[in-house]
């Protein structure tokens, strides 16, 4: 061992080397996952550097990092979508993701934890596990997806390396243990002691100029980092059985035996490895990408893809091997002015080739793929074929979208689909001229295929077409894409509340749709039974008929009767929710009887109980944190009572105060200017969505009197 050595972690790959023949267990795809502002993409940008994908440092700042390509991302320097590259370090090759922090563009972050093996969580060393981070963490453990955790900004004033790690165990409840400890702090932060080599990694100089030595422990932290170390074997001893037995016998644990430890039970979802840097100033870059390779998982590592056959209806395992039948799945699409639709695939069994067709067993359809290439943000590179494990893009699907499976037509299989959550924000958009309303037609088309969160319909009754989100930010971006890509002439509304109506109490009643014309009429008639359901189920439909009332081919036409007239309610034709729909008797006849008719039928049914069962008005209701100087504490909490908020703490978080609660959606809209005004923009704030909540009635009447005028 050479201690005191300059070393050099830039090695640009000088070799070309072929990606289609990758061995499959020096593979990793990971994602670079956080709140908003934590750093992802300084990161990612780093990353890549260091692996020679790049050969100049970017800035989100100066709006000039690789992976926020499109120019509204360069602008307002955040990440609006998840843009996806390959790098290679010593000897692995990894397929990263960057996504958007902000909670507007969660579904980025959702899908691409859909297709991915591993993460890098990033943390804020000042500000700990904030909300944003708190719902990534729930997207990845909806998927099981292995973490590593990367304290980032350690060189911040009010950096606090143990506290983040403290906030991750309490508010994730996580097992999250450091393999590494910072050397210095805040302005004096230099480096990090690795506690499994147990050497002290420093940095010197500045961006593309920073090297790093590798020295003896100092003494004034020799202690310490022995402590830690203790405290690590001990962590890893209570989740795994080899190491416990290593612990109780007091054997000594060799740093190669402490890896193969940790990534078993990283990848077994029993333990997060912590590490620290800061990817400003490219300290703990390259610790960080030996920690991917050597804790996350590859393909090999994780659990055969499971689906189901929908000829069968039986369950499916593929292995991730090029040798099984075909499997792949569409996480996202991308519309590329030269080259049309891009669909982002992850390929899990078999191999998917260039020129051959492939079957879409969601719209069951055969596709033929066109070209298939490689990413690198918005940049391509073609490739012949896509092996098991790996991601690419595709050119040339027509039918496929997000969530959807493409296989072989001989072997069909159905993977999970993604949940994509409901926007909670609506404006009406229009063209400025005629020339401009088939460009905006086109162009929300396109912009609706990318991205599954944002909506669009069209209002009959006012002729308005309306534009659905997940939040202003969302709206105002894919408003702004419009004018920019698509060269769109339009005028926008104000945002307005993504309402919902439900029911408060169970009734019965009937739905009859009957016609005679003179030849064959129409007849259907249905008996249901509706109460409120439990909050986020949306329109529960169950089938009670017994004794054959009404014939089994006509059931699913009463469901999507009832689902068509869910989508109006009674008090102000906002969508329905939460309602548990039982069809319990009904007639028909032999020969007026048609599908039609029942699900004219249903609709009635539906529509007379929505009167029937007391509508109530749902509101949308976020929760919040507002980070605020301790001098404007008051001001700030005396505007959020304003707001109908409901605080549920205030916490100290260095010289600052956080608060924490629920507001409602509609009285925060434009809560960016008053926050600035309040605090001479020197606080900040984020929101989620969190649930619905009854509408007081007095601000349901103000709401059916703004409606009416």
């Amino acid at each position: 061992m050479v201690l005191n050595a300059t070393v050099s972690f830039i090695e640009p790959i000088k070799t070309l080397v072929n990606m289609t023949n990758f061995i499959l267990k020096d593979t990793r795809n990971i994602g670079v996952v956080a709140h908003i502002d934590a750093g992802k993409t300084t990161i990612t940008e780093r990353l890549l550097y260091h692996t020679g994908k790049l050969y100049r440092l970017g800035n989100v700042d100066e709006g000039t990092t690789a992976m926020d390509w499109m120019e509204i991302e360069q602008e307002r320097g955040i990440t609006i979508t998840s843009a996806a590259t390959t790098s290679f370090w010593k000897g692995k090759r990894i397929n990263v993701i960057d996504t958007p922090g902000h909670v507007d563009f969660t579904v980025e972050v959702e899908r691409s934890l859909k297709v991915l093996d591993g993460a890098v969580v990033v943390l804020c060393a000042v500000g700990g596990v904030q909300p944003q981070s708190e719902t990534v963490w729930r997207q990845a453990e909806r998927y099981g997806v292995p973490r590593i955790a990367f304290i980032n900004k350690m060189d911040r004033t009010g950096s606090d390396f143990f506290r983040a790690i403290k906030d991750m165990r309490e508010k994730l409840d996580a097992n999250a243990h450091p393999i590494q400890i910072p050397i210095g702090s805040e302005s004096g932060f230099k480096g990090m002691i690795d506690l499994i080599t147990m050497k002290a990694f420093t940095f010197e100089g500045e961006e593309e100029n920073v090297t790093c030595r590798v020295e003896a422990i100092p003494e004034d932290m020799k202690a310490m980092a022995g402590k830690c170390r203790h405290d690590l074997i001990e962590k890893l001893a209570e989740v795994d059985e080899h190491v416990m037995d290593k612990y109780v016998h007091d054997d000594g644990i060799y740093p190669h035996e402490m890896v193969e430890n940790i990534r078993r039970v990283t990848i077994a979802n029993k333990f997060i490895p912590v590490l620290c840097g800061s990817a400003l100033n490219n300290i703990g870059i390259p610790q960080l990408l030996d920690a991917i390779c050597d804790f996350l998982p590859s393909p090999l590592d994780m659990p055969p893809i499971k689906g189901v056959n929908p000829e069968t209806g039986k369950e499916e395992t593929r292995e991730p091997s090029n040798d099984e039948k075909l499997s792949s799945f569409a996480f996202k699409i991308m519309s590329d002015p030269y080259v049309g639709k891009l669909t982002f695939l992850r390929v899990y069994s078999g191999v998917l080739e260039s020129g051959t067709y492939i079957y879409n067993a969601n719209k069951e359809k055969q596709e033929r793929v066109g070209k298939l290439v490689k990413m690198h943000a918005n940049k391509q590179e073609i490739c012949s074929k896509v092996e098991a494990g790996d991601i690419a893009a595709c050119i040339g699907l027509k039918h496929t979208m997000t969530g959807d499976t493409l296989c072989e037509k001989e072997h069909p299989i159905l993977l999970e689909s993604i949940h994509f959550p409901e926007p909670v924000i609506s404006m009406a958009i229009e063209p400025r001229t005629k020339a401009d309303q088939d460009k905006l037609s086109k162009g929300l088309h396109k912009l609706v295929e990318e991205d599954p969160s944002f909506k669009v319909s069209y209002n009959n009754e006012t002729g308005e077409t309306i534009i659905s989100g997940m939040g202003e930010l969302h709206l105002e971006v894919m408003v702004d894409r419009l004018l920019r890509e698509f060269k769109v002439g339009a005028n926008v509304g104000k945002p307005q509340v993504a309402y919902k109506e439900t029911i408060t109490k169970s009734v019965r009643c009937e739905g009859k749709f009957i016609q005679q014309t003179g030849g064959r009429g129409q007849y259907g008639h249905v008996v249901i039974e509706m109460s409120p359901a439990q909050q986020g189920e949306g329109i529960k439909f169950e089938n009670k008929i017994i004794g054959g009332a009404i014939p089994r081919e006509y059931i699913p036409s009463v469901k999507e009767g009832v689902e068509t007239a869910a989508k109006s309610g009674a008090l102000l034709s906002y969508p329905v929710t939460d309602v548990e729909v039982k069809l319990v008797d009904g007639s028909f006849h032999e020969v007026d009887s048609s599908e039609l008719a029942f699900k004219m039928a249903g609709s009635i049914a539906f529509n007379e109980g929505l009167k029937k069962g007391v509508s109530i008005l749902l509101e949308p209701i976020m929760s919040f944190e507002v980070v605020t100087p301790e001098e404007y504490l008051g001001d700030v909490i005396g505007d959020l009572n304003s707001r109908r908020a409901k605080i549920e703490s205030v916490d100290q978080r260095g010289s600052a105060k956080v608060i924490k609660g629920l507001v409602p959606l509609g009285e925060v809209c434009g809560y960016a200017t008053s926050i600035r005004s309040l605090s001479q923009g020197r606080a900040s704030y984020t929101m989620e969505p969190s649930c619905y909540q009854e509408v007081p009635k007095n601000i349901t009447e103000k709401i059916m009197e703004g409606t009416k005028k």
